[in-house]
């Protein structure tokens, strides 16, 4: 089973809309088709981002938060400056955690920062994708659709 951290980009477009790959990644992880690892950093970005964008789908991430069986890691400062000198400061708390987490692949909506940024994924030994990737990864290895 696929290991994979989810960023707050994901998880808040998870909430935010019940189309598209993210909310399909969160679905899958509820069917025990990949294993998701968050740190408590993700879930208190995404909830103040709801709180303050899209307060409407609040309930929706209190569903995903109580129900997905998450890992929850949570990097040392160490770790954290550690992943900062290859990452952006903001950022660095994010990979840290995937890191700490073991994960298979980091998954992000951040192509400013994250994904298809050669420094980061060679600093980190992290495989960091676009939610849509990850996507066809998981349907591929538990051999469903949707």
């Amino acid at each position: 089973m696929i290991r994979a951290f989810v960023d707050a980009s994901v998880f808040f477009s998870a909430c935010y809309s019940e189309r598209g790959a993210s909310s399909a990644i969160f679905r899958h992880a509820l069917q025990g088709t990949v294993h998701l690892v968050i740190s408590e950093f993700v879930l208190q970005e995404v909830a103040r981002n709801l709180a303050r964008k899209s307060p409407e789908d609040l309930e929706r991430f209190e569903v995903f938060r109580d129900n997905v069986p998450f890992e929850v890691v949570a990097p040392s400062r160490e770790e954290v400056l550690s992943a900062a000198e290859y990452t952006e400061l903001k950022d660095a708390p994010i990979v840290a955690a995937g890191i700490k987490g073991s994960v298979d692949v980091l998954v992000s909506l951040d192509r400013r920062h994250l994904v298809g940024r050669p420094g980061v994924a060679q600093g980190s030994g992290l495989r960091i994708v676009l939610p849509e990737e990850l996507l066809e990864e998981i349907r591929r290895q538990a051999g469903v659709e949707g």
